[in-house]
Order: C-alpha cells, then structure tokens, then sequence
C-alpha cells in the first residue's frame, strides 16, 4: 500500500475537481482518479487515471489496488427535476457503486474510506440547524436520490461494523461554483444555481424559480466543500464520524435569486418571479448545523457569498452561448 495515494471516484465531476485540486496542493498525496468522463489535461499530466466501470467489483478493486485513502464522490446527481425524472436509475447506479467501491476499500486494508454523502439525507429534518446527531431521528428521505445518498452511509458504517474499515462521511450543502453548467432545456436538471445565473445572464423576465421562493437553502462554495472533505480525510478525530460540510447562512431562494440577479449586474428594480409548479419533493428548509467539524477539525468554510457568485458569474459568463453574428447584405 502507497500510505499516501488517493483515490477519487468521480474526480472529474464539479467536486471531484475541487477535491483533487486541494489534494495535489498539498505536500506529499499522490493522486489517482476514476471517472468515466474523461479529466481535463491539468489532472491527466499531474494524476493516475483509471477508466472503468465502477459498479463492476473486478474494476473498483483495481481502481483501489494499493490506495491508502479513498474519497468515493461517483454518483449520478443533480438538481431536483434529475431526482423526479430518473428516480430508478439513481437507485440502481448510486448503490451498485458504494456496494462494490466499499468493497474495494475494504479489499485494499485502505486506511480511511470517505464517502461523500447529501444534505439530501436531511430532506425531511425537522431540527434547525441540523445536526448530524439528528439523523437518528429523522424519517428517511422521501427522494430515490436521498435514499440512495443514505444507503451509502449504511455501507460504509456496515463497512466498519463487519471488517473494521476506517470511515469519515461528509454532507455537503448546496454545493456552487465553477464547474456545473445548466441545462437550458430542461431547468432544474442542473443545480440552482447554474440555472439561475443562466436565466439572470439573459436578463429573463420575471425571473423563473421553482415554489414560493420561501424555501432555504444553504449555499457552500466548491472549495469550501473540498476542503472540509480532504481536512476530514486526513484527521484522526474524524474516523468513524459524519460531519455536515456547510457553510452557515441560511437564505430563502428568493434571496439567493436576488443576490445572483445583481451579481450578473442586472437592476435590482427590474427583478419579479414567475413561480413555476415545484416537485413532490422539494425541501423546504435546508439550514446545518456547522459546529461538529468546527469542534472535531478546526474547519469552517471561509468564501463569502458574495464573492462566490461573482466568481461563478464570471466562470458562466465565458461559457455561455453566443448570439449568432448579425448577417448583412
């Protein structure tokens, strides 16, 4: 076993290019990456790669063949028409890749296996914040997505119970940031907000949300995110624990679509709703509690919102499509 090569399922996803990024920052990892898209060049010239279908137990032990550490991030995720739209496909693919990842971990002796989880296993708290004591208490999610997201914590503490695997799970809320470009054909694939910037780049009118606008959210920069799971991946005090991997402020999504309308430099004056019919499952109140890994770790996120969504803007900005030229005669 190489004590300091990681492995990174799903290391080139928004996240996954997060986590990569923090760990070849720091001194001494040795990085290799499995995803079945395929990396950018900076992570071909500085990772391993390794190409295979992880739900196959054959290809996710060699994807662990000798890794110290496995951050498992691979999961088919979304934003909340992805939840309703392909309820069985999550089920089905998010499970088949924690049971044989898990597996491959155990297989390996790795020395911490971190799966990163949801907020979405929280889809029906009724404690604000949230803690992760919580969870005990807290009826199972109603979404496949939640549910699958939850399934996966049963295996790595399974896991645990049965081969003595070392496990640290993180929860993510509301990750944002360069990286996750929307689906202009079908809002709510992508996550919020993506898809807001998108509406508000085009200046639309009445801005388009899902719901009342009163639901809250809690939004985390991606490099926030990243390094809460590479912090936890490392430290002793977060083996065999869960940590919610959050930024602090709660904010409705009427809120947070004001703050991208004029972060993509529209007048506050010309902004009103259009309220779309929302899903079957959309979470009305999304607020952690941040004091564990605060306590356990030393780890807060540390990017003001503000400053997150400008950089995000301007990361949309440059990719988002352009007008044809103007034909002249």
């Amino acid at each position: 076993m190489d004590t300091r090569l990681v492995l990174v399922t799903g290391g080139a996803g928004m996240i996954g290019s997060a986590v990569v990024g923090r760990l070849l920052r720091e001194s001494g990892y040795r990085v290799r990456v499995s995803d079945h898209r395929a990396p950018p060049s900076w992570m071909q010239e500085r990772c391993e790669i390794h190409t295979g279908d992880l739900r196959d137990p054959a290809a996710a032990a060699n994807a662990a063949a000798g890794c110290s550490h496995v951050i498992h991030l691979a999961a088919i995720v979304g934003g909340i028409a992805n939840f309703h739209k392909l309820p069985h496909t999550l089920t089905e693919v998010n499970n088949a890749l924690s049971a044989a990842v898990v597996r491959a971990a155990v297989q390996a002796r790795c020395r911490r296996y971190v799966y990163v989880s949801s907020s979405m296993v929280f889809e029906r708290a009724s404690e604000f914040p949230t803690s992760e004591e919580h969870l005990a208490q807290c009826p199972a999610p109603q979404s496949a997505y939640g549910f699958s997201k939850l399934a996966g914590e049963v295996y790595a503490r399974a896991a645990h119970e049965q081969h003595g695997l070392p496990f640290t799970i993180c929860r993510p809320f509301n990750a944002y940031g360069p990286g996750e470009l929307p689906d202009p054909d079908e809002p709510g694939i992508a996550h919020a907000v993506p898809d807001l910037i998108a509406k508000s780049l085009t200046h639309q009118r009445p801005l388009q949300i899902f719901g009342s606008g009163r639901q809250t959210r809690t939004l985390t920069h991606v490099d926030d995110i990243a390094d809460g799971i590479v912090t936890a991946m490392a430290s002793p005090q977060a083996e065999n624990e869960d940590f919610n991997i959050s930024a602090s402020e709660e904010l409705s999504v009427a809120e947070i679509a004001a703050r991208i309308w004029a972060a993509c430099g529209n007048d506050d004056a010309e902004l009103d709703f259009e309220h779309l019919p929302s899903f079957a499952v959309d979470v009305q109140r999304r607020w952690p509690s941040v004091d564990k890994a605060r306590r356990l770790l030393g780890w807060e996120a540390g990017t003001r919102l503000d400053d997150g969504l400008a950089q995000t803007v301007a990361w949309l900005r440059e990719r988002a499509p352009r007008p044809a030229p103007a034909r002249t005669n």
